[in-house]
């Protein structure tokens, strides 16, 4: 939908926006109704895919390869690693 002006902006002008926008979802999560915090989530998410897609990452690939087989760190679908770890 955006990939021409997000293309024009480059890398590090999308990933600005993209930052702002997980700050909007910060805030919402905080103290936002539920339709706010479906907004911010929604962008968010198109600004994650926009950004992948200027960088020419295959977005449903990476998570396909990342995350296709289970968690990462204990290979299953309902994660069981210490909480400590980062899965």
């Amino acid at each position: 939908m955006y990939f021409d002006k997000d293309a024009a902006r480059g890398i590090d002008g999308t990933f600005m926006w993209l930052m702002e926008e997980v700050g909007e979802l910060a805030a919402a999560l905080r103290s936002g109704s539920p339709e706010d915090k479906m907004e911010e989530f929604a962008d968010v998410l198109a600004w994650l895919t926009t950004i992948a897609n200027v960088a020419e990452v295959d977005l449903s690939a990476a998570v396909a390869r990342k995350y296709g087989a289970g968690c990462p760190g204990c290979q299953r679908f309902v994660c069981v690693c210490d909480d400590a770890e980062k899965p």
